[in-house]
């Protein structure tokens, strides 16, 4: 055999990148049968800049199971996609072009971005609904582009002709199809109802993405009118939302308002009478126990009974900032008698929408969504079925489940992402019938409804009294990342391949989303298949920087994989994710990687040594070479057994003990 005079690193990763390619090397062979495949629900990573080398780190944990799988003889199933749509994504694309939608604007087909003179301070320009979209399918094919270079630069071993991305065509058909799905089982509604709002992204959030962040401020007791001459206390620390309030919000569960749902009081300064409502969202363990909902002042809803002095009240508070409106409605409530006693000091946690930067308000609004509380226990058991590498991570999973305490808001008031394939009727008045949609049917999907008419109607009577108006919002990401094991089996698209596939073997992912992406998609398998969408869940920890921080984008303190190969060569950038065991969070160490870098080039030149030698067979009697052989042996049977409990890192501690003891 023909060896390179001097071994090098150099250059490898393409040169084996592009001779895999070439010679289909990890192609998937659709003809074997589902026995004899494994399938990895390969996590499709969001799309909104660059990968750190915490992705390299996780991603190489997955590789390393499909290259043991295909070792043991099975086909391997490793598709690749690329989660390109939702709020990140946007933001991305905002801040890129400086541009922010206005679906109320018309689309500009000549619109060129780049051709824009403005300065670098400037407010970002409207655009159209369908311009923004344009925006970022252009910025996200580009992040596209260089996420597979640095993938395949990695050397993983996916079958990239198996690549999808979440907002592409196939994605939408199906994530509609799981839609229409859910409300053919009574599994999807819509209703107006107190909601998790965020104000700079303008848009719904569910539980999942929400986080408590502690914050100082004053919690106001605000006394509200009953009709009996009584009053209900509610406590908030966001008195300014009073103009906006339409009901005092009590928590289902809290004996101190059982009596009082459903009650009607006014509010102090505006007179409006609101009822009492029961939600999850109200925490009793907090002060009275209950907070407003609110909604924009003076909407539908919202009707005061002396809109004269609503309004004058209102005018004081017109053009203020948060901060001077929350003094002056105070200030107003104490001298109207409405504030009970004086605002307290309080260190507290408040609720933010996890990538937002301002605390989240409730909001009455309508939205779908999923009822997922109904379906606690059997999630719980599918829960208890999977199999959890490492096993203390099912934990986590049940804590979630048993602490949920409001169904999923799936639709969103954003743009880039999958349209509800919904249509209402208008009535007389111009205002749509809600509680009557008209659904796409399935052989027509993907549909926008924004751009097609339902049937029975035609284009001309879009927004006009007796016609109709297309679904406005976009489902949340994780309803469409939810059913990655379909899109990625082409479910009922390809019913064959999909028979192979499903159930998988392996979802991989982090610890961090088990509460949305791991929790969403068992979901949405029991409800569709009535199984588990996988066996196995194998979950990576956090990389952590020098100072024991989580590397994040927002942190500012990434490492660029890129600067690392060029430094180290994948390989050993490879060895040190392989070091890092399956749940535990790992330190970003360079020397792990020269130490990598020393391995990959000892086992160049030892197999250069090796290739070398023409040796005749032979049966092997000596003691020595058969206490070596013994040591292999025994070496492979620990390595195996570490591969199939997911524990790569014993088994690369394993093999490179041997190697080392072999070659010095």
């Amino acid at each position: 055999m023909q060896v390179p005079e001097k071994p090098s690193l150099d250059g490898l990763e393409a040169k084996w990148g592009e001779w895999w390619e070439t010679a289909g090397t990890y192609r998937f062979d659709r003809s074997r049968t589902r026995d004899q495949i494994f399938a990895i629900d390969t996590p499709p990573p969001t799309v909104s800049g660059t990968l750190h080398v915490g992705s390299v780190c996780s991603y190489t944990h997955t590789d390393l199971v499909a290259r043991y799988q295909r070792m043991r003889g099975k086909e391997v199933f490793y598709p690749i996609g690329w989660d390109d749509n939702g709020l990140a994504t946007e933001r991305r694309v905002q801040n890129y072009f400086g541009v922010r939608c206005d679906p109320s604007i018309p689309y500009d087909p000549s619109l060129d971005i780049g051709a824009l003179e403005r300065p670098d301070d400037a407010a970002p320009i409207a655009v159209s609904r369908r311009n923004f979209i344009e925006l970022c399918s252009r910025l996200t094919s580009e992040d596209e582009k260089a996420f597979e270079s640095l993938f395949r630069t990695l050397g993983l071993s996916v079958d990239w002709t198996h690549i999808y991305t979440t907002i592409g065509e196939l994605s939408r058909r199906v994530s509609q199809r799981g839609f229409l799905r859910l409300v053919a089982k009574g599994v999807a509604y819509t209703t107006e109802a107190p909601t998790m709002w965020d104000v700079d992204f303008n848009t719904a959030v569910a539980q999942a993405e929400i986080e408590d962040r502690e914050q100082d401020g004053l919690y106001h007791r605000i006394a509200f009118d009953r009709e009996d001459g009584e009053t209900v206390e509610v406590e908030t620390s966001r008195p300014e939302l009073l103009p906006a309030c339409v009901a005092p919000v009590a928590h289902p569960s809290d004996e101190r308002y059982a009596s009082l749902i459903g009650a009607t009081v006014t509010t102090p300064l505006f007179n409006v009478p609101v009822p009492i409502v029961a939600h999850e969202l109200a925490e009793p363990d907090k002060g009275t126990g209950s907070t407003i909902g609110s909604r924009a002042f003076g909407t539908p809803g919202w009707e005061s009974r002396d809109p004269t002095t609503a309004d004058a009240v209102m005018k004081e508070l017109e053009g203020l900032t948060v901060k001077k409106a929350r003094t002056k409605i105070v200030e107003m409530l104490r001298g109207a008698g409405g504030l009970v006693g004086e605002p307290v000091a309080v260190r507290h946690a408040v609720k933010f929408y996890e990538n937002g930067s301002r605390p989240l308000e409730v909001v009455t609004s309508r939205q779908w969504f999923v009822p997922i509380l109904r379906f606690r226990d059997q999630l719980l058991r599918r829960g208890e079925e999977l199999s959890w590498h490492p096993p203390h991570m099912g934990a986590r999973y049940r804590s979630w489940v048993e602490n949920l305490n409001q169904d999923w808001c799936i639709s969103r008031q954003r743009f880039f992402g999958v349209p509800f394939p919904v249509w209402y009727r208008l009535d007389d008045d111009g205002r749509p019938v809600f509680d009557d949609p008209i659904y796409a049917d399935e052989s027509t999907l993907p549909i926008d409804p924004q751009e097609a008419v339902p049937p029975g109607y035609t284009a001309d009577q879009r927004g006009v009294p007796g016609g109709f108006v297309g679904d406005p919002d976009v489902m949340d990401t994780w309803a469409t990342s939810s059913l990655t094991p379909q899109i990625a089996a082409r479910w009922e698209e390809d019913p064959d391949l999909f028979g192979r596939l499903f159930p998988m073997d392996l979802r991989p992912q982090a610890h961090d989303i088990i509460r949305t992406w791991l929790f969403y998609t068992v979901f949405r398998s029991e409800i569709e298949h009535g199984s588990l969408p996988w066996t196995n869940a194998a979950i990576s920890g956090f990389v952590l920087d020098p100072d024991r921080k989580k590397m994040s984008k927002s942190k500012g303190n990434v490492v660029v994989p890129t600067e690392v190969f060029e430094r180290h060569s994948a390989g050993a950038v490879r060895y040190w994710a392989g070091r890092a065991r399956l749940g535990i969070d790992a330190a970003f160490d360079e020397k792990q990687m020269k130490d990598g870098r020393r391995l990959a080039i000892k086992v160049l030149n030892a197999s250069k040594f090796t290739l070398g030698i023409e040796a005749a067979g032979t049966t092997v009697t000596d003691p020595l070479d058969l206490a070596m052989l013994a040591a292999l042996r025994r070496s492979v049977d620990v390595a195996t057994e570490a591969f199939d409990g997911y524990e790569h890192a014993k088994a690369l501690e394993v093999t490179e003990r041997f190697f080392w003891g072999f070659t010095d």
